[in-house]
């Protein structure tokens, strides 16, 4: 056995192949990044920066457009996942902590301050899951409801960002 990964994955009892050959798996568990046993949701948040970079190049009607996409697969993904692995929110389902992050960073231009901090505040409200975060992710099942906690988690990030920005370019 692993100490990095788990011998199988969800009620079902997949194995990390069973994952990795399955196309919406593997992109549910953010490229395998959801495979790590511990801090899943950290390295799916992380899984995210070169999907940001990415569209970084892509201006803002692009950046917003493929943003929605990731939202919107997600949410089929995310159901697909939790069906064949028999558990709603298994934490190796991570494609709703891409959404998050990209949602955090579209508020603010590129920086290395504002990325890391941006990254903090998101990992912090999508743990912490303060009102009305944890209320959704309690009540809302299925894809819809893996991805609407981390968007909203997203969005509470990037205010907090927004608000940092101005008083963060001081220094």
């Amino acid at each position: 056995m692993s100490i990095f990964f788990r011998a199988s994955y969800g009620k079902a009892g997949l194995s990390a192949g069973d994952i990795l050959r399955d196309v919406r798996l593997w992109l549910a568990f953010g490229f395998g990044a959801g495979l790590i046993k511990h801090a899943p949701g950290t390295f799916g948040t992380l899984a995210a920066l070169p999907v940001y970079a990415a569209l970084l190049q892509t201006g803002f009607w692009g950046y917003w457009l493929a943003t929605a996409v990731v939202i919107a697969v997600g949410i089929h993904l995310c159901d697909y996942a939790a069906a064949r692995l028999q558990v709603h929110d298994f934490g190796g389902i991570v494609w709703d902590e891409i959404a998050g992050l990209l949602l955090t960073m579209a508020w603010v231009p590129f920086s290395w301050r504002n990325l890391a901090l941006g990254f903090a505040l998101f990992r912090f409200f999508d743990i912490v899951k303060p009102w009305p975060i944890g209320w959704l992710d309690r009540r809302i099942h299925g894809g819809l409801g893996i991805m609407l906690d981390d968007v909203v988690a997203g969005l509470f990030a990037a205010l907090v960002l927004v608000l940092c920005a101005p008083w963060m370019s001081q220094y």
